[in-house]
């Protein structure tokens, strides 16, 4: 049997999925939790049982050793030369992955240099590669980065207005972020649809706790809401989105910040619907709050009207949309607010069929039969292009 493993790396997790090819089939799945901090727990789900293990776990490379011994005791899997690749999530591959690559010396040097542009996860993420490298030394190992879907973006839509020499010197510039994800649902949206890709425009709007929204044209990503860092785009469930950059010298004067990071810390991790409910960041929290809480339907609202506004200006981009597509945690399992989304476009002939948005499993067409956009919901499964980018580039 051959098995290929999809690794997402983070600096205090390593969620991972086990999956046998060519079927596909999800063998074995779990993850890392508070890796290289005191209460470490590995979890896992294979045959339909569940284990939780408390330990710590100081580094990568003690998470992996425990990963793959937890395979080979349990007889998932028997030689480790079974798993004939591991695919890596990397957030950050600049402007010079433009797509997934096999690892070598090269490329473990490429993402150590990209650190700046994802400074939490490129450093985890290329600890991560190394460890696997180390244990697996036969399993070929597979950069795939966030950002490659994106670089197909024109100039005038990746550049930043200020002086050029800002991205000579240093590479400033929008690189967009969930990549995978929005590859991944635009493809199997035009499967749904029983359409060429290549014939399509559709908006893709992955919406969980980090949200954004991607214009493609032919599959290709023609503008993304997301920027130089995922903090930019949208109202988020912690992050502000948008916002004038002088706003921050501002506030860091008004509120006695000094450093400019704590004021990043806290347009990251206390704004969006966070900070404007004061409630929580989940939005199941604040749809049961909000008829005793008017900030917890102004936060529903804020985030609604910066989603609309976005999907507005890539409708126009376009030069018109065939489909939108919800994926992600709330876009994947919040009837409410796709309708919320979607009723704001009525006037472009975007209509939702109540039962289809609130019932029903998997990729489907969620808009009513006279709808003139086809109108989707489709999960994504960004380990599974993963998985598919391994098997590509190392046949």
């Amino acid at each position: 049997m051959s098995m290929i493993l999809a690794i997402n790396t983070g600096s205090s997790t390593l969620k991972w999925k086990l999956y046998e090819v060519p079927s596909e089939n999800v063998i074995a799945e779990g993850m890392v939790d508070r890796l290289g901090l005191p209460g470490s727990e590995f979890s896992s789900k294979y045959n339909g049982n569940k284990e939780k293990i408390k330990k710590d776990i100081n580094t990568h490379e003690e998470a992996v050793t425990m990963l793959l011994n937890f395979l080979t005791e349990k007889g998932i899997v028997t030689d480790m030369n079974e798993i004939v690749g591991v695919g890596h999530r990397v957030v950050a591959g600049g402007s010079e992955y433009k797509d997934s690559v096999v690892v070598d010396d090269s490329v473990l040097q490429g993402i150590e240099d990209l650190a700046d542009f994802a400074p939490l996860h490129n450093p985890a993420e290329l600890a991560g590669i190394k460890s696997f490298m180390k244990i697996l030394p036969n399993a070929k190992q597979v950069a795939v980065f966030d950002t490659s879907f994106h670089t197909t973006m024109a100039p005038e839509n990746y550049l930043y207005s200020v002086p050029y020499e800002y991205y000579e010197k240093y590479g400033v510039r929008k690189f967009g972020a969930h990549g995978t994800s929005h590859k991944y649902v635009s493809r199997k949206a035009a499967e749904v649809l029983g359409k060429p890709i290549e014939d399509l425009k559709m908006i893709t709007l992955h919406i969980g706790s980090g949200v954004s929204i991607t214009a493609i044209d032919g599959g290709k990503s023609v503008d993304t809401s997301m920027g130089f860092t995922p903090l930019a785009g949208v109202t988020m469930s912690s992050r502000s989105g948008d916002i004038d950059p002088s706003l921050m010298a501002y506030l860091m004067e008004k509120e006695h910040i000094n450093n400019p990071e704590d004021m990043i810390d806290i347009l990251n991790h206390k704004s969006g619907l966070l900070g404007i409910s004061g409630v929580s960041p989940d939005m199941r929290d604040l749809i049961e709050a909000k008829d005793e809480n008017p900030k917890a339907q102004l936060a529903i609202d804020i985030f609604v009207n910066r989603i609309v506004k976005y999907v507005g200006s890539y409708v126009a981009l376009l030069g018109g949309v065939d489909a939108m597509v919800f994926t992600a945690g709330m876009g994947e399992n919040n009837a409410q607010i796709r309708a919320a989304i979607t009723d704001n476009f009525n006037f472009i002939g975007a209509k939702i069929d109540k039962d289809r948005n609130e019932n029903g499993k998997g990729a489907r067409l969620i808009s009513s039969d006279d709808s003139k956009v086809d109108v989707m919901m489709v999960p994504t499964d960004e380990e599974l292009m993963i998985v598919r980018d391994v098997v590509r580039l190392t046949k």
